[in-house]
């Protein structure tokens, strides 16, 4: 079995892809060749044949032909994501898992709980934490009591997600699946547990998944948390995150976490370089035999299904 105590790590982390869509085209693949320490050797999809990679159709077809990978990215639907990421950790494979780990919260734990036992470094992604501005605003929040947080996060589902029909199916997520990014900011810089109130879900006639959501939410020690998620915004999107404390100090996290003001200051604006730095940590992680395993935005959204209100929408027509 693979694990970070027999390896050499003097030499690149060797690893296999498992989904070859846009998020792998986009992100992933350019992430893994631009960094020294990892080596892309081979990626599996049923149907997808980026340039440049030598790909299978199936993950047990990839590692058949490659038992050199050591560690294996998950980039498919969440739907299907448990069973591959158990057969990757049987294999002794570590296991990278790209948001939302898991269809559910309790796939994601019964992932965890195997890695933990068979000794495999885990990261359950979570790329927006990784956006420039966000330990600035971690640090800023840290020294202040705060009176109240709002997200609002929307964009054109026609746009980001053409044809992928999975995001309304059952386990997809709907509006939620970028949502969640926001949501792993907010687990981020706040240090209190967040817990929902009230959700309302608005769900297309013809979908299993919500296509706008509002939802309140409270800390533990009583700061109002209020989000807004739309999959239906034309013209210009909205990633953003408000912040005010009870000084009336107000900090303004926008474009994902790329663009931070303070008091209506510009004080922070960076390119997005959320993928390398993930990729990096996961290196880290398996370089050092340790996990990064936090399914708190996910609690969140399976929360919210759990005490929403659903609301019957129009018909979602591509």
């Amino acid at each position: 079995m693979t694990n970070s105590s027999s390896r050499n790590n003097s030499k690149p982390l060797s690893i296999g892809l498992v989904g070859l869509g846009k998020i792998a085209i986009d992100q992933h693949i350019p992430a893994i060749n631009a960094n020294p320490h990892l080596e892309l050797v081979a990626g599996c999809s049923p149907h997808a044949r980026p340039e440049g990679v030598r790909a299978y159709k199936s993950m047990t077809e990839m590692l058949q032909a490659h038992p050199e990978i050591e560690a294996v990215a998950i980039c498919t639907p969440p739907q299907v994501r448990h069973a591959i990421a158990k057969e990757a950790i049987d294999a002794g494979k570590h296991v990278f898992l790209e948001k939302p780990p898991a269809a559910t919260l309790g796939e994601a734990e019964a992932i965890r709980r195997l890695a933990e036992a068979r000794g495999i470094s885990l990261l359950a992604s979570w790329h927006s934490r990784f956006a420039p501005a966000v330990e600035a605003t971690r640090d800023w929040i840290a020294q202040r009591s705060l009176r109240s947080v709002q997200i609002v996060w929307k964009e054109n589902v026609r746009q980001w997600h053409p044809g992928q029909t999975w995001i309304f199916a059952p386990g997809g997520m709907g509006v939620f699946d970028p949502g969640i990014n926001s949501l792993s900011i907010l687990t981020r810089i706040l240090s209190d547990t967040v817990f929902v109130q009230k959700a309302d879900l608005h769900i297309p006639v013809n979908c299993d998944a919500p296509i706008q959501v509002g939802m309140d939410m409270m800390t533990d020690t009583g700061v109002s948390v209020r989000a807004d998620y739309d999959f239906l915004q034309e013209n210009e999107q909205t990633w953003s995150i408000f912040v005010e404390s009870t000084k009336a100090e107000k900090l303004a996290l926008h474009m994902g976490g790329t663009r931070l003001e303070i008091d209506g200051k510009l004080v922070l604006q960076e390119k997005e370089t959320e993928y390398p730095g993930l990729y990096a940590h996961f290196a880290e992680l398996v370089r050092n035999g340790k996990s990064d395993a936090d399914f708190s935005p996910l609690r969140i959204v399976a929360d919210a299904f759990l005490v929403g209100k659903r609301i019957v929408a129009p018909e979602y027509i591509e």
